[in-house]
């Protein structure tokens, strides 16, 4: 278990990928001010460490990453990585996520801020949001219609109801499909893989291909934010949090 006074992360070298493990099994590893240092600071490390040349971010056996931790919020954005000290990153190395168990609301926000993902059949993704009277803040509203059929994003953004490993393969979000327990080490091997070729040649033709796609990343957070700013004092983005923490069905009034 997870104590406050504990580690958010561990790190791990292998050659020259940084393995970044989250490690709050208690609360489904949802971020905290903490965790969003300690991501903020290993991710600086992958980019600045020039022996360094691809990242995992991982969670455990159970979960990948529920999200936001409601009670305790998840600190404010750091200067290099923005939310969660990851979302808003401009990196210079390949990462790819490891999803086993949930990848929910910020958690997924996180998949998609990643180069590649490996999932096992454990793995679901959702953005359940909307079930907390909130709206997905940390790039789902422009980055899930990328890798998802527009229609397959609206329907998780608008329901909350999570999209299968299986599915998510199908539908060309997960690179690779693993079985129960083995999305950390499948990702290690394709960082390898990724580790056998020139890293300067890598990183410039991630770079490359992400000023293309993301071209519309300023209009789509400038969107982001008129969406935040129209729920951020409503009675229903009050009562969606104060349901979830007290654990009973939100009384929703649409104001």
């Amino acid at each position: 278990m997870t104590g406050e006074g504990q580690p958010r992360i561990e790190t791990e070298r292998h050659g020259h990928v940084l393995l970044v493990r989250m490690t709050r099994p208690d609360k489904r590893n949802a971020v905290d001010a903490g965790m969003t240092a300690a991501l903020d600071e290993a991710l600086n490390l992958l980019d600045d460490d020039p022996d360094l040349w691809c990242g995992v971010l991982a969670g455990d056996a159970t979960a990948f990453c529920a999200g936001t931790d409601l009670a305790a919020g998840s600190g404010g954005p750091t200067p290099r990585g923005g939310n969660y000290g990851v979302v808003r990153r401009d990196r210079r190395r390949p990462l790819i996520a490891a999803v086993e168990g949930v990848a929910y609301g910020g958690g997924f926000e996180i998949v998609l801020a990643c180069d590649l993902v490996v999932a096992s059949s454990t793995a679901r993704f959702g953005l359940p949001e909307v079930a907390r009277g909130l709206v997905a803040n940390c790039g789902a509203l422009f980055r899930a219609p990328r890798p998802l059929p527009l229609n397959v994003a609206k329907q998780l953004l608008v329901t909350g109801r999570p999209l299968d490993a299986s599915r998510a393969y199908a539908l060309g979000l997960v690179n690779e499909l693993v079985e129960p327990g083995r999305a950390e080490q499948a990702a290690l091997e394709l960082a390898r893989q990724v580790c056998e070729n020139s890293p300067l040649a890598v990183s410039v033709s991630l770079r490359a291909l992400e000023r293309v796609v993301s071209e519309a990343d300023e209009r789509g957070w400038a969107a982001t934010d008129i969406a935040s700013a129209a729920i951020e004092q409503s009675a229903d983005r009050a009562e969606g949090v104060a349901a979830f923490l007290e654990k009973r069905e939100p009384r929703w009034t649409g104001r």
